[in-house]
């Protein structure tokens, strides 16, 4: 196996990882809601401005519907949000943080920026700067 097929599974690595440091950080809250629960926590929280739907979850993570289907139905069991009708059309419903889970975020957002500060630490700007490009054009050149 060469350099360029070491780079997917050295990303995964870096993801798993990540989802088990985060699920830790979750678990310590004992919150009992899973690392992308947080995430979504967080996207809800930083685009209250806006309308978001089912078909923004799928987009912004790129995870399938069935996928992000179940995550939602388990968050709204959770009380974690609420699907609210849209006016003018019955079929859309935008998703709403629930005050519980705006209490979780307010809780884990230092440990969010604690584990974003540590995960970059040593990285000059330069360096995450190049980094980040990286990554787009490698998601481009995914999808």
């Amino acid at each position: 196996m060469g350099k360029r097929e070491a780079i997917g599974f050295e990303i995964k690595i870096l993801s798993n990882l990540m989802k088990r440091k985060i699920d830790h950080m979750t678990a310590e809250e004992e919150t009992d809601i899973t690392s992308m629960h947080s995430w979504i926590i967080v996207y809800l929280y930083n685009n209250q401005d806006k309308d978001i739907y089912q078909k923004d979850i799928e987009e912004h993570f790129t995870i399938r519907r069935s996928t992000v289907t179940s995550m939602l139905q388990l968050m709204e069991k959770k009380g974690l949000i609420i699907r609210q009708f849209v006016s003018g059309d019955a079929r859309l419903k935008k998703l709403v943080l629930t005050e519980k889970s705006l209490v979780i975020y307010e809780r884990m957002c230092f440990r969010l920026d604690r584990f974003e500060e540590n995960l970059i630490t040593g990285i000059s700007d330069e360096e995450l700067e190049v980094f980040l490009r990286v990554i787009q054009r490698m998601k481009q050149n995914v999808e």
